[in-house]
């Protein structure tokens, strides 16, 4: 008899269920691209549409089921991984009343009445959670009982998105700590909830779950989702995790001292530890890992991935043709071109993304900055390339304040997602970060690590160690080149000064953010 293991995983843009087999393999792979529509009443608002999705999920399980030819009795068991913040309120007959995507901003005005309640306030539940108003679940918690208070009123529990399936396949409402301490009403050295949290935030303290640890079995896919999905009641449901923390499980980085970055829409940079320190400035956050009694230190860097998404589609014509013709695509003839480019981008820069300050978090307007009208040194190639170095600087920007936080530095990087299949961009990496950077064979690592999670439960693997010593394997290694890192060294530099600049120019008014937190 095979042992297989599914993982759901619930993305911003769109939903995955993948296959796998016990030694990682990925088998079979069914995906979806789903929509958050903006109730037309409430700007910035972004439901998640639990019914119709629900369905999505379902018709990708039979899908997989039936690609694979797999025995739905061989599929020992589930897990589950999804966008962190997303959330789902419930009524006591485990009803779903409500539930928003990870990007909604709806409740700015919400983050605003915190402020008033008291000035330390976001400080004070920072050092007890790790989390700000920025991406927590208060906020919009308090927009509900604000807005439609009857809802409000009748909800019985509150979970995330990862824990919604778990619960759609199990019947048994439940949140794990990696995405449930997201929600800001953790109190992250427990790893359990802190209703005292809530009420300073004038929140109920009676809505709040059973924690289960990832990796543990949570039950048996019910005779109901059974019929609906073509699977097993026999197959076992395991408590997932949020895709950073299961993805960094995907790249063997669970251990005190292991980085990642995962190089998605956002970079998350991550950096694992055993002996938790409170950052008194607030500036990153803090996250429990899915790995019990662990934690990590998490700085975000907004877009890379989107931002050469918009470069492709308002700049690359030319090579959209050619990608038709030829079958190449867009980024391997942009990165051919970039190559070419010398280190430094001939002394432009971009600003983008800055380094992480989650307790006052936005971003300069973007652009492109020094220059010339040379079009032989400042080309398209120039431009792009200014864009990969960017996304590297926000990184060692970010890392350095991890450093501070915690007196440490990683002897090395794991870098995975879709910005990992750049080998340019991983040699620029490891040039400004001076480091060594290792690229996993499997780089859309986070389904990875929800299949590992399925597998602690049912017992094929001994532990998180063991699992990853059979599954994780590492493809590639870039070391840094000496006389680039010199090069990126003064230009970090002169990077930060400028982007200091122009978040004032955006302060003041005279430029746009490209992005600001609710309530600043």
């Amino acid at each position: 008899m095979s042992n297989f293991l599914m993982a759901i995983d619930a993305g911003t843009g769109s939903v995955r269920v993948i296959l796998f087999d016990s030694l990682g393999n990925e088998l079979c792979v069914s995906q979806s691209e789903w929509t958050h529509k903006e109730d037309v009443r409430y700007p910035g608002s972004m439901d998640f549409d639990v019914h119709t999705n629900i369905a999505i999920i379902q018709d990708l399980i039979k899908e997989t089921i039936k690609k694979s030819n797999v025995d739905p009795k061989d599929i020992v068991s589930i897990s589950t991984t999804s966008m962190r913040e997303a959330i789902v309120l419930y009524d006591e007959n485990g009803k779903e009343l409500w539930a928003c995507a990870n990007v909604d901003s709806r409740s700015v005005n919400e983050v605003s009445n915190l402020h008033k309640i008291s000035n330390t306030l976001e400080s004070d539940i920072y050092k007890a959670s790790g989390q700000t108003f920025s991406l927590g679940a208060i906020p919009r918690i308090l927009w509900v009982k604000n807005n439609i208070p009857e809802t409000y009123n009748n909800t019985k529990y509150v979970t995330m998105l990862n824990d919604w399936i778990t619960y759609r396949l199990t019947d048994i409402i439940s949140v794990e700590p990696s995405n449930g301490c997201t929600t800001g009403i953790f109190d992250i050295k427990d790893r359990a909830w802190d209703p005292t949290i809530a009420e300073k935030a004038g929140l109920r303290s009676d809505i709040y779950p059973v924690v289960y640890e990832s990796g543990t079995v949570i039950g048996n896919v019910t005779k109901k989702m059974a019929t609906l999905t073509d699977l097993s009641t026999k197959t076992l449901v395991v408590a997932g995790g949020g895709d950073a923390q299961l993805g960094c499980i995907g790249m063997g980085v669970i251990n005190d001292g292991d980085a990642g970055i995962l190089g998605g829409s956002f970079w998350q940079y991550e950096y694992t530890t055993k002996d938790l320190k409170i950052d008194d400035h607030c500036r990153v956050r803090i996250n429990c890992h899915s790995v019990p009694n662990t934690w990590q230190y998490e700085a975000i860097a907004f877009f890379p991935g989107l931002v050469m998404r918009w470069f492709r589609d308002s700049f690359c014509e030319l090579e959209k043709h050619i990608q038709l013709e030829t079958g190449e695509s867009i980024y391997a003839q942009m990165e051919k071109r970039a190559k070419q480019v010398p280190v430094g981008s001939n002394g432009m820069l971009s600003t983008f993304s800055d380094k992480m300050n989650y307790i006052s978090w936005k971003h300069a307007a973007p652009g492109f900055i020094n220059f010339k009208l040379d079009s032989e040194k400042f080309n398209k190639a120039t431009f792009y390339r200014a864009l990969m170095e960017n996304a590297a600087f926000v990184t060692k920007g970010n890392i350095e304040l991890v450093n501070e936080i915690t007196n440490t530095s990683p002897k090395s990087v794991v870098f995975a997602g879709g910005a990992s299949k750049s080998d340019l961009w991983c040699q620029i990496i490891a040039d400004v970060l001076n480091k060594p950077v290792k690229v996993p064979v499997v780089r859309e690592s986070t389904a990875l690590g929800a299949a590992i999670c399925a597998g602690i439960g049912a017992r094929i693997y001994e532990s998180f160690d063991d699992a990853i010593s059979k599954v994780v394997k590492f493809e590639k290694n870039f070391y840094p080149i000496e006389e680039n890192n010199q090069v990126y060294e003064d230009i970090f530099k002169n990077w930060k000064a400028i982007y200091e600049n122009q978040l004032e120019l955006a302060d003041k008014g005279l430029t746009d953010h490209m992005w600001i937190a609710p309530g600043l």
